[in-house]
C-alpha cells in the first residue's frame, strides 16, 4: 500500500526559502497525482500545487503562483516543493497526498476528497 512521508520543513525569515520533499513508499508513486496542501491554525486544510503523474501537468493556489515550484523525479519515487519568498501567511503544516487522477488536476487540487493516501504532516514556520 502507498505511503508518503514529508521531509524538508522548518523555521526560515521572511523572504527565504525552503523545499519540501515527499517520499513514497510500497507502490508506484507514479501512477498518481501528488499534491500539497496545508493548514494554518484556526484554518481548514487548502490546496497548494499539484502535479500529475507524468510531471507534465502543474496547478497551483493563486496565494502561491511565482513563489513555489512543485515537480516530481520518477526516478527518487518523490515530489518536491519548492519555496521561494516565503512570507509569514505561509506558514502552516503541509501535507504530501496522493491519489489517482479521476478529474484534472485543478479540479483535484481544490477538494482534497480526491486524496486517499497522506503524509503525517510537516511544521514550516515563517517569521522574522
Amino acid at each position: 500500500q502507498l505511503q508518503v512521508v514529508e521531509s524538508g520543513g522548518g523555521s526560515v525569515q521572511p523572504g527565504g526559502s525552503l523545499r519540501l520533499t515527499c517520499t513514497a513508499s510500497g507502490g508506484t508513486f507514479d501512477y498518481y497525482v501528488a499534491g500539497w496542501f496545508r493548514q494554518a491554525p484556526g484554518k481548514g486544510r487548502e490546496g497548494v500545487s499539484c502535479i500529475n503523474n507524468n510531471g507534465e501537468t502543474t496547478h497551483y493556489a493563486d496565494s502561491v503562483k511565482g513563489r513555489f515550484i512543485i515537480s516530481r523525479d520518477h526516478t527518487k519515487n518523490t515530489v518536491y516543493l519548492q519555496m521561494n519568498s516565503l512570507k509569514p501567511e505561509d506558514t502552516a503544516i503541509y501535507y504530501c497526498a496522493a491519489g489517482p487522477q479521476i478529474s484534472l488536476v485543478s479540479d483535484m487540487c481544490g477538494d482534497d476528497q480526491w486524496f486517499g493516501v497522506w503524509g503525517q504532516g510537516i511544521q514550516v514556520t515563517v517569521s522574522s
